[in-house]
């Protein structure tokens, strides 16, 4: 239990890290990808970023895991 959740923690720090460069490729901008503006502040919801994130995770596991 405890690995995983130096694994999570790890993985968390290095997207955030990633976070400004990811933002140059256009992620977070997508089609999909919904930005709420509200009196109290705006709130972002990256479905489609994370769903392509995903997918592109998923395969590089696949093809280091042959």
């Amino acid at each position: 239990m405890l690995k995983w959740l130096f694994t999570l923690t790890a993985a968390l720090l290095v997207l955030g890290l990633l976070t400004p460069w990811l933002n140059r490729l256009g992620l977070g901008r997508l089609p999909g990808d919904l930005r709420v503006k509200h009196a109290r502040g705006t709130f972002h919801f990256p479905f489609t970023s994370v769903i392509l994130m995903s997918l592109l995770l998923s395969l590089l596991a696949w093809l280091f895991g042959r």
